[in-house]
């Protein structure tokens, strides 16, 4: 999972089970073979509509 920079621990640690338990669920797997990585990217380096996301 790729993440915009600046979200406190305990954000991403209820996203990453929130995001877990979906996969679990979706495609009826253990909950334990499901595996999560949170990257962060610096707001100069991530773009949504040809933006990046530190232009106002």
């Amino acid at each position: 999972m790729n993440l915009v920079e600046g979200r406190d621990d305990e954000t991403i640690r209820n996203c990453v089970q929130e995001v877990s338990k979906t996969v679990s669920e979706t495609l009826d797997a253990p909950l334990e073979s499901v595996r999560v990585i949170v990257n962060e990217v610096p707001k100069n380096r991530f773009s949504v509509g040809g933006k990046m996301k530190d232009e106002k």
